[in-house]
């Protein structure tokens, strides 16, 4: 009986580690990068958009717009609330342009997320 008890609280232990693990994948944070089109930042691999026309051209056309950050990491914007909506009206504005963003970041298995709280655009570097 005193080894069933042990292994229950072992059991509720690692369940209760667990948690906390997956709960330290949520960070709040500020990210300096760039609102760029998803399809051109990997498909052409670019570490800027092109041009803030073709950005906005590409988001009309359904292409979610992701913050590549100036070290290169992609951020891609999602809701804070459920049912979930597309980021793309609140990046639009910034397409194409450096921005600072600050929110609540996300990652999972190597993908990163963010809840977009305050974004503003940055002069030109």
């Amino acid at each position: 009986m005193k080894k069933i008890r042990i292994l229950g609280l072992s059991v509720v232990f690692l369940t209760m580690l667990v948690g906390v693990t997956m709960w330290a994948a949520v960070i709040s944070a500020t990210v300096k990068g760039y609102v760029i089109d998803s399809s051109c930042t990997f498909s052409k691999d670019l570490k800027k958009p092109i041009s803030p026309d073709c950005a906005v051209a590409c988001a009309k056309a359904g292409s979610p717009l992701v913050i590549q950050a100036d070290n290169g990491t992609i951020y891609l914007p999602i809701s804070g609330t459920q049912p979930a909506s597309g980021q793309n009206e609140k990046l639009m504005p910034f397409a194409g342009q450096r921005v600072t963003v600050t929110g609540t970041v996300y990652n999972k298995g190597g993908s990163h997320a963010i809840v977009i709280e305050k974004i503003e655009g940055l002069s030109k570097q």
